[in-house]
């Protein structure tokens, strides 16, 4: 019995090593590799041969110059809209009694859950000529005028709400931990509830404010479906559409300018997360040990207007594509004789269409399969954080989740456009360029809930077994599987949603026979097919929100915080 710790070690420390070897060839191949071409393409020379002369030129070009500042506008915009709302929200679900607490944060959630492009589309339907909801009421734009949303204060009020979850998410968890003590301190000495929030809380959560303000930026100058569907039409420049554009009318012939707009977007996506992090560390309130702030005060006026806000944000954009989606052609008036399944029909017995729901069905199947393969035994290796490789994957991993999709997309491109060495083979143009483009973007939502539940397995079941001689796959399987299998099936739904709708890998990497559901509406749209569009939206929409209906059901046995909208 003395021995067998010792004999077991080589062989437990022999599968780790080449368990570790073989997870650094699966990041380095859909990660690393991508992202180092991605670099070397946009340090190029100059046509003179000038040091970095090709990044020079493009950074300095007027049309650059014009989607930097349009990002950056819009951007920044769209940051003061999901603040305002964020915090409000969070501070009137966190510090009132409501009876429909859990109602009310799901919804509050769903302009993130609904993917970006169908969020873009149902506000278009609702503030268009023919919306059929304003129109009724004499309150939409005259026939033929240009759809207010067309512009850069649309495009910062769309994202500004698509992203407000994010921030308030933020904001909700710092509230959350707020000591009952100091608000009841703060209450006995006669201070009002308005001073309470304004002049003590928010001050506390301030830390949180900014990090969740800084975290919608990222996502910000990342957005492509917004920008894509209004920012076209209204002649807003983005750095985002103007990488599409450049390679949708020069293909691989502006992979170097492209790749250098990439960058940019890089380092703003990378300096705001590196502000996020010093605003939680080293800004952060500390906060006195206590029992957390559990409301008690009862607002019913309150909790209905704040249904009514809620709804208005969340609930009425779709419904205003759902309505359109419902009539038979543009420009019907929405009423019981009016209704009609034809748009759904239409798009069902599409072909195309068909083919790209089971395309995006494939590939969120796949992707979420493998994520699950790979995240268990990373969490499993992890779980101790004394090996540095583990750590320099961990960060690695989180880099294609963090930055624009654009950017992982033109990883991709330049990575696999030319044939694979030693099989000469070329990805680019097949669904293995959208399998490992996806599988990049997409493992951390399965590795995070993993490895928050691996934090809190007790490591003597897993030292007990080792001890007795069990190899490392049955320690994985039989052991720690077992216990992480909920939130890893979590993360796995977090990732079909995610993916079925995806739309800004899919729209630079897709090819013939390849489209998704993203691609799809996108296409729709500019097609002038709003009706065909909104139909497809809407049925995609209902598929997430049952992958979600799904996920709520094994909530109790997720750890928290898997789901933020499960209390």
């Amino acid at each position: 019995m003395i021995r067998r710790p010792v004999m077991g070690r080589p062989h437990r420390l022999g599968g780790e090593h080449l368990l570790v070897s073989l997870l650094v060839l699966y990041v380095s191949f859909t990660t690393l590799w991508p992202l180092a071409r991605l670099f070397s393409a946009a340090f190029q020379p100059g046509e003179d041969g000038t040091p970095l002369g090709l990044m020079l030129t493009t950074l300095a070009s007027r049309s650059a110059l014009r989607a930097l500042s349009g990002t950056l506008q819009t951007a920044l915009l769209s940051v003061a809209v999901s603040t305002v709302i964020g915090v409000a929200l969070a501070f009137a679900v966190s510090l009132l009694k409501l009876r429909t607490r859990a109602a009310l944060t799901f919804l509050i959630l769903i302009p993130l859950i609904v993917p970006s492009q169908t969020m873009a589309l149902a506000w278009i339907e609702l503030f268009g000529a023919q919306s059929p909801i304003l129109k009724p009421l004499g309150l939409a734009p005259p026939p033929g005028s240009t759809n207010p949303l067309y512009s850069t204060g649309g495009i910062a009020l769309v994202m500004g709400i698509e992203h407000m979850p994010l921030v308030f998410i933020a904001v909700r968890a710092a509230l959350r931990a707020l000591p009952a003590d100091l608000v009841e301190a703060a209450r006995i000495l006669g201070i009002s509830p308005g001073r309470i929030g304004l002049g003590i809380v928010l001050p506390i959560v301030m830390p949180s404010v900014l990090a969740g303000s800084l975290i919608a930026f990222t996502a910000a100058i990342g957005n492509f479906g917004v920008p894509a569907l209004l920012g076209i039409p209204g002649r807003i420049s983005v750095l985002t559409t103007l990488i599409y554009q450049r390679l949708n009318g020069f293909g691989p012939a502006a992979a170097g300018q492209v790749a250098t707009l990439a960058l940019v977007l890089a380092a703003m996506a990378a300096l705001a997360i590196v502000l996020r992090n010093i605003a939680t560390t080293r800004i952060a309130v500390p906060l006195p040990a206590g029992t957390p702030f559990v409301p008690t005060r009862r607002a019913p006026v309150f909790e209905f207007l704040l249904w009514i806000v809620v709804l208005i944000l969340s609930l009425v954009p779709l419904a205003a594509l759902t309505m359109t989606a419902l009539l038979p052609a543009i420009g019907v008036a929405f009423g019981p004789d009016t209704i009609s399944l034809d748009q759904f029909r239409a798009v069902l017995d599409n072909p195309t269409v068909r083919r790209a729901f089971a395309n995006s069905l494939l590939l969120a199947v796949i992707t979420a399969a493998i994520s699950m393969l790979v995240a268990v035994p990373l969490a499993f290796l992890s779980q101790r954080r004394t090996n540095p490789v583990l750590r320099l994957l961990d960060f690695v991993i989180e880099g294609p989740w963090v930055v624009p999709g654009t950017v992982v997309a033109l990883g991709m491109i330049l990575a696999f456009l030319k044939p694979l060495p030693l099989i000469g083979l070329s990805l680019y143009g097949t669904m293995a360029i959208l399998v490992i483009a996806y599988l990049s973007r997409f493992l951390p939502l399965v590795l995070r809930p993993v490895a928050a539940a691996a934090q809190s397995a007790d490591p003597a079941l897993d030292e007990a077994a080792r001890i007795t001689g069990a190899g490392l796959n049955r320690r994985i399987l039989s052991i720690f599987l077992p216990g992480v299998l909920p939130a890893a099936a979590a993360g796995a739904i977090l990732v079909v949603m995610t993916a079925l709708n995806e739309l800004t890998l899919s729209t630079l990497l897709w090819s013939s026979g390849k489209e998704t559901i993203g691609v799809m509406i996108f296409a729709l749209q500019y097609e002038g097919n709003s009706t065909g569009a909104a139909a497809v939206a809407v049925l995609s929409t209902l598929l997430v929100l049952s992958l979600a209906g799904g996920a709520t059901l094994i909530g109790s046995s997720m750890p928290k915080g898997t789901l933020p909208w499960l209390e």
